[in-house]
């Protein structure tokens, strides 16, 4: 079981009981007992764990708060425009809160302030005075650093994070402006697939990227770029890299584009030796673009093996942009072994980069009220203290310090990316998202104990918000206004070629309501 590394110096001294107290009096409730279950977050997490909830409770109500006044999280904002068939998910979203028992609070941020003067915001003490349950499954809101000189003070280098956002139409990225004019070569520093979307997106035709629902924004910044090279760099090599086949597949099969063969001291002599996945991967990189040689393509990729970014350097007659990038060149101690360690050598590579594009991971980030009800987050691995089946947990004492374990908190659950970390895809994180929903389903049928014990009076879930709340509410969003907001933007679509042109603001998506 995981324990909150953060608290561990207090207690580390003390003998650790490694279990999750149940509470004692627990009886099975009346089949036909309401469960009010507030979620917070709207992506694939949210959503698959309500559907798993409300197929095994027989009476569940469930409230659903997004911040934005559109639903589905990084289905909508961060799968790439030219992957249509991995967002069909929405259209199960779509069945599920289309259910008399589920009801969207669009516009409607946890503590967090809000995006435009008609949002709204609940403080997470008073969601949890309304319903028996809250389900955390807000994702990850930031982006992790290198934490490097000149990261934070040279210009021309953006987070995958908000280049994703920007040309997904994320409201929070929409004034990003990513200069791709400056220069023609462009370093990716990370080797997942976020890492790959990014190159497949500079180095992809604009014409086919037209059709797709990428922001016309960005079409248009996009069509003006002068990248012609672009390096996808890791510190290790391509056996220990995240990214999988059908992203490098998709590389190599661009049109007019050229790979720089891979280090071959990092690949097996012979792959059929390798586990399947693995030695299809490692054939796709060994084969390359047989049918485009170098120098007969306008635009190249490469994967950059062993190199630990180390410094980013200004131009010599604009100190304030990038130039070049300084690595520290490693070594593997196993290059054919996935979880290989990494050495130094001591030796320096510098490449040149006119722009660069940080993609070593997302983060979660605590809501604001955590600390003051007592949900403990891990800062270093961005999640909630869980007993990994989505029930929130936190480490307790005795009044002598003798005796400290990790106890569950009543009615708190958390799914994806803040109760596991941010990885995996959208079939993980269903399968992720259904323990937790049965975690859910099994303590309230069991009869444990749950939030509204402790205030049996209060009001029943969004009713009870929206009347505590008053004017505070601002301008909720309800599933058949997003369904509104849904249409104009496949109207706009429509008239540029396209299935859909997103509103990348949050007043656009609301002036459609008027």
């Amino acid at each position: 079981m995981w324990m909150n590394r953060a608290l561990r110096p207090h207690v580390s001294r003390q003998p650790l009981t490694n279990i999750t107290r149940r509470h004692a009096s627990s009886s099975p409730r009346p089949s036909d007992a309401p469960l009010r279950l507030a979620v917070v977050g709207s992506g694939p997490a949210g959503f698959y764990t309500a559907y798993r909830v409300m197929n095994k409770v027989p009476n569940v109500k469930v409230d659903m708060y997004e911040a934005l006044p559109v639903p589905f999280g990084l289905v909508r904002h961060g799968v790439a425009p030219d992957h249509p068939e991995v967002k069909n998910c929405q259209d199960k979203f779509d069945e599920i809160a289309s259910s008399e028992n589920f009801t969207f609070i669009g516009n409607m941020s946890i503590g967090h302030p809000g995006h435009s003067a008609e949002h709204g915001t609940v403080e997470l003490q008073t969601l949890m005075r309304h319903y028996d349950s809250v389900l955390f499954a807000c994702g990850a809101s930031e982006d992790k650093k290198l934490g490097i000189p000149g990261e934070s003070t040279l210009s021309g280098i953006y987070s995958a994070r908000g280049f994703v956002g920007w040309y997904n139409g994320l409201p929070d990225f929409a004034s990003l402006e990513p200069d791709l004019s400056r220069g023609d070569e462009a370093v990716i520093i990370g080797q997942g697939n976020v890492a790959l979307d990014v190159a497949r997106m500079l180095l992809e035709d604009i014409d086919v990227l037209r059709k797709t629902d990428i922001t016309e924004h960005a079409l248009a910044l996009l069509a003006e770029s002068r990248i012609k090279r672009v390096h996808v760099v890791g510190r290790r090599g391509p056996m220990q890299a995240a990214f999988t086949i059908k992203e490098v597949r998709e590389l190599m099969k661009l049109r007019d584009v050229a790979f720089h063969p891979t280090n071959r001291a990092l690949i097996p002599d012979d792959p059929k030796a390798l586990p399947r996945a693995t030695r299809r991967l490692v054939e796709v990189i060994i084969k390359g673009t047989p049918d485009k040689a170098l120098g007969s393509t306008s635009k190249t990729w490469s994967l950059d093996n062993c190199l630990s970014p180390k410094h980013f350097l200004g131009h010599e007659d604009s100190p304030a942009n990038v130039a070049s990038t300084a690595f520290d060149v490693t070594k593997l101690a196993d290059p054919y072994d996935p979880q290989s360690r990494v050495e130094a050598t001591g030796e320096t590579a510098i490449l040149p980069s006119d722009i660069v594009f940080r993609s070593v991971g997302y983060r979660s980030v605590a809501l604001p009220g955590f600390e003051q009800v007592g949900i403990q987050f891990d800062e270093q691995r961005g999640i909630v203290s869980n007993d990994g089946l989505g029930r929130v947990t936190r480490l307790v004492s005795d009044e002598n310090a003798q005796d400290v374990a990790s106890r569950q908190m009543p009615g708190l659950y958390c799914a994806g990316w803040l109760k596991r970390g941010p990885t995996g895809v959208i079939a993980s994180t269903m399968s992720d998202a259904f323990t937790t929903g049965d975690a859910i389903a099994d303590d309230w049928l069991s009869g444990k104990d749950f939030l509204k014990s402790a205030s049996p009076s209060a009001s029943d879930g969004w009713d009870g918000v929206r009347q505590e709340l008053g004017a505070r509410a601002g301008r909720v969003v309800t599933w058949d206004q997003w369904r509104l907001i849904d249409a104009a933007e496949k109207a706009r679509g429509r008239a540029n070629g396209k299935e859909r042109e997103k509103f990348t603001n949050t007043s656009d998506m609301l002036a459609v309501l008027d």
